[in-house]
């Protein structure tokens, strides 16, 4: 019992971070229906600033915030510049997400190198032990960001005059439209938060898992997956994807071995998508106008 809650309590935390990249999938897909596949390099190019502001000899606090408002004004700037004047082609838009995502790559390659870097963990590295099991002071940052971030999506989207207008797009864009809603500005703004959220989870992961250019690969199709799992343009069901992703991933490590870890992503995914398409939490197809 021992091994099996510390196999939970690695998946949790893995999931979380898995779900923190797929909340940054969510605000953009529910407002141009594309799939930002850049997700995963704006999490390790923030994660990278926030890690050499670090090593300038700034405090980790305000490494992290500059890293985090940067990112999200990389992103609005790639939306207005790279992904609007495509229209609405979707494929096309999708392919240039792949392509800003290859040049972050090189960016982070070209000016750090292909080592791997980490900020220090933010509350020190004394291990916790709860129940028998063992959880590093980090990981708590893990999940209390994820905790954070889904609750304040959700009173985002249902209590502001902003989060409505994003729902309205999500849920018909040409009513949305003709309500007088600009979709433009949207776009901008879900590019920018998805930014930010990216740069949120590089930041709080990086002391667990070093960071190098190749990092966001592996962060984007998991947080894409946990997006379809839970139901893709929905927050909380992106984090319970990333969650039941993670434990899983645990589980099959531990009793198995870590190789199946990626083939239970895949494998978690397909089934899905034959069984439930809109996700365990997702609306139908319908509903949001799609």
């Amino acid at each position: 019992m021992t091994e099996a809650f510390q196999f939970v309590l690695s998946g949790i935390t893995v999931g979380s971070i898995y779900g923190l990249v797929g909340l940054g999938f969510t605000g953009v897909y529910n407002v141009t229906g594309i799939i930002n596949f850049a997700q995963g390099d704006m999490a390790m190019l923030g994660a990278m600033l926030g890690i050499a502001l670090w090593g300038m000899g700034m405090p980790v606090p305000l490494a992290i915030v500059l890293a985090v408002l940067t990112m999200g004004l990389l992103a609005g700037t790639m939306e207005r510049w790279a992904v609007r004047p495509i229209g609405d082609n979707m494929l096309v838009a999708v392919i240039v997400t792949l392509g800003l995502g290859v040049a972050m790559q090189g960016i982070v390659v070209a000016v750090w190198g292909t080592d791997a870097r980490a900020l220090p963990a933010f509350s020190g590295e004394q291990p916790l032990h709860i129940l028998g099991a063992t959880l590093p002071p980090q990981a708590l940052w893990v999940i209390g960001t994820a905790v954070v971030l889904v609750a304040a999506l959700y009173g985002f989207f249902q209590y502001t005059f902003l989060g409505k207008a994003f729902v309205s797009c999500a849920l018909n864009r040409f009513a949305a439209d003709i309500c007088g809603i600009d979709r433009k500005r949207m776009s901008n703004i879900a590019f920018v938060l998805s930014g930010s959220l990216g740069a949120i989870a590089g930041l709080v992961v990086s002391p667990i898992t070093f960071i190098q250019y190749d990092s966001g690969i592996p962060f984007a199709i998991k947080g894409f997956t946990a997006c379809i799992i839970g139901g893709l343009g929905n927050p909380i069901g992106a984090m319970l994807g990333g969650i039941i992703l993670g434990v899983l991933e645990a589980f099959a490590a531990g009793y198995t071995s870590s190789g199946f870890k990626n083939a239970i992503a895949f494998v978690l995914l397909v089934v899905v998508l034959l069984l439930r398409p809109a996700g365990l939490l997702g609306d139908t197809l319908e509903r949001t106008g799609r």
